[in-house]
């Protein structure tokens, strides 16, 4: 494409006001960042060692072993905001109440991932001493956070539809029980006194607490019309994954005849918020327009079958691939794939690659567990939230820390093949080797399997350059290589025993 001299420089515009918002961000980061480590030495002075969490004071006496916990959920965007107008009302009662460390840490909480699904949107914590007090600060909590919004905490029940603050009985004191294997399960006592599982993982607690000062009925969630397509048209049957962005699932399709079995994906408003304002409503919204165009473009990603909004949330009906990921199958072999096999798989993602690049996208997280083998043998791809157009600046911290080059992870940078070509070196070396790479112990391949032809070792090695040159049809041609002479040497040394025999 020739670009004419008014194109170029509408593209160099572009850029710099890209450049100029990604310095802006930083600033507002750090700043957000300054700002909530002088809140945490003003109203959370006692750090325990080796925690997340802030408190405070140290508990004392008054404070109950168990009873109604408040959580108020908030964002990395609100969660100054909301901690300025409960901090200083909660200090002056005397209210015991905790907070991370950090904001990174309240992403970490907020993700799922690192501390437990259970604990998405716990951001403020506060322990009242009755059931009376904690009715009296929820109501005064809910009425200084009126106007944010917050994510909801899985298995806490909402003080009132859309409020930050949530409720649910639990342990206050580290109780547990110690199971016959020695294991510790966390506790609560229950009317008798004896210690019970504390059902961190339901709601069953808040039903066996022996009073319930915010409801009068048992508390239920809000719920959604019934005319909503999660109601008549498709049904959830088996959840797949469960984080603060949102889950997947697998479902049966009524719309069809007879009824089909789909992948329901959910992105949750509210959910993992980024620095930037995006959600993961925004990721699956977006998700959406990336498998089309990469449809259009002939790569056989998941068909959309359609999408829907519902309680803010946004749902993505996707087709059912019958198979298995790549990572799982893999991982129930008792033997390591053959040196045929590994390039058969590696030619066939480096095709995947040269299509999804063709179409000007970077995929972004090329892994093992992203790819699905179809019972024919054939590679489908999988999981494109993070993937970007090429070429764009990216703040979005995306794919997984093993696939991508060490010292790429975790930075905005301009998007190209190159890290695309740089997980498929990684997810090549895994199938070879049966492990995965060291980024910071690297061992040559040849020394975790001898057997691996120099040729293949090489090729490993040009795809683990970072920001390498190579392209995805130019390693599609080199593997094409590295199997052909992998097969005649296979062939040769076949006839060579049989000659001898």
């Amino acid at each position: 494409m020739i670009l004419l001299s008014g194109d170029l420089k509408a593209m160099q515009i572009h850029h710099r006001k890209r450049q100029q918002l990604g310095v802006a961000l930083d600033a507002f980061i750090k700043g957000e960042n300054k700002k909530w480590r002088q809140q945490c030495e003003e109203f959370l002075p006692i750090i325990r060692y080796n925690s997340i969490w802030r408190f405070s004071f140290e508990p004392t006496n008054s404070i109950p072993p168990q009873g109604w916990k408040l959580h108020i959920a908030a964002t990395l965007l609100s969660a100054n905001a909301v901690f300025e107008k409960v901090a200083p009302w909660l200090q002056r009662r005397g209210s015991l109440f905790k907070a991370p460390r950090s904001l990174n840490e309240l992403q970490k909480i907020n993700c799922g991932l690192y501390y437990g699904y259970s604990q998405v949107g716990k951001f403020i914590t506060i322990y009242p001493q009755s059931e009376k007090e904690a009715l009296f600060l929820a109501n005064k909590l809910h009425a200084l956070t009126s106007t944010f919004s917050g994510p909801c905490v899985p298995f806490d029940f909402r003080f009132k539809p859309e409020s930050c603050v949530h409720y649910r009985y639990g342990s206050f004191a580290q109780l547990n029980i110690q199971e016959p294997d020695g294991s510790l399960t966390p506790a609560i006592k229950d009317a008798e006194g004896q210690l019970v599982p504390d059902l961190r993982y339901s709601q069953e607690n808040s039903f066996q607490a022996p009073h319930n000062p915010f409801l009068r009925k048992p508390p239920r969630r809000a719920k959604s019309s019934d005319a909503t397509p999660l109601k008549t048209t498709f049904r959830a049957f088996r959840s797949l994954t469960q984080r603060g962005k949102g889950g997947v699932y697998q479902a049966f399709d009524f719309s069809t005849e007879p009824a089909r079995r789909c992948i329901l994906k959910e992105g949750r408003r509210l959910g993992e918020v980024i620095w930037d304002g995006r959600d993961g409503r925004w990721l699956v919204e977006r998700e959406q327009k990336i498998l089309k165009s990469l449809s259009v473009a002939g790569v056989q990603v998941p068909v959309v079958y359609a999408s829907f909004e519902e309680l803010g949330n946004y749902y993505l009906v996707l087709e059912y691939v019958d198979g298995e990921n790549l990572l799982d199958l893999l991982l129930k072999r008792r033997r390591r794939l053959t040196i045929i096999q590994a390039l058969c798989l590696a030619l066939q993602i480096a095709n995947l690659l040269e299509q999804i690049h063709s179409a000007g996208w970077a995929w972004r997280d090329l892994k093992p567990a992203n790819l699905l083998v179809t019972r024919d043998g054939s590679l489908r791809p999988l999981d494109f939230e993070g993937a970007s157009r090429l070429g764009d600046n990216e703040r979005l911290i995306w794919s997984t820390p093993e696939f991508t080059p060490p010292r790429q992870f975790g930075k905005r940078r301009s998007l190209g093949e190159s890290d695309d070509c740089y997980a498929l070196g990684a997810t090549l070396w895994f199938l070879l080797s049966g492990q995965l790479l060291n980024h910071e112990a690297p061992v040559p391949l040849r020394k975790v399997r001898p057997g691996v032809p120099k040729s293949v070792c090489l090729l490993v090695e040009e795809l683990l350059v970072e920001n390498s040159r190579l392209r995805a049809k130019g390693i599609h041609k080199k593997i094409s290589r590295c199997l052909s002479n992998v097969r005649l040497q296979s062939t040769g040394s076949q006839r060579q025993i049989e000659t001898t025999h």
